[in-house]
């Protein structure tokens, strides 16, 4: 064997072990959930590590039924906020959890976030 051999070699053990951390990081962010609110709390969102949202609770304080017009309206806005921070929340763990694999791949993946995440 030749020195060339024993590099390609290290070079394909390590390719080998980013790809079994990468897929343990993936599932990890499948697993993991994150919540965003809004409102002071009256809109919680939960979503997972990859954004996928997994449950919105709204506090039954939230509604006006003196002005349901105005009432959903602002259901609506604290929704958005609440779904908002938890992305962000998601996108956090997910530079967490996938940032430093990017960077041993030379951070060619936008930031340290791989596509479709």
């Amino acid at each position: 064997m030749n020195p060339g051999d024993v590099n390609l070699q290290q070079l394909l053990e390590q390719a080998q072990l980013m790809q079994q951390q990468l897929v343990t990081a993936q599932q990890e962010l499948s697993d993991a959930e994150v919540d965003g609110t809004a409102g002071g709390g009256l809109v919680r969102a939960t979503v997972n590590g990859s954004g996928e949202l997994l449950e919105l609770e709204i506090s039954p304080v939230a509604i006006d039924t003196s002005d349901p017009e105005e009432s959903a309206q602002t259901i609506a806005d604290l929704v958005l906020a609440a779904v908002r921070d938890a992305v962000r929340a998601a996108a956090e763990l997910q530079q967490e959890k996938l940032g430093p694999l990017a960077q041993g791949l030379g951070g060619g993946f936008g930031g340290g976030q791989l596509p479709g995440f």
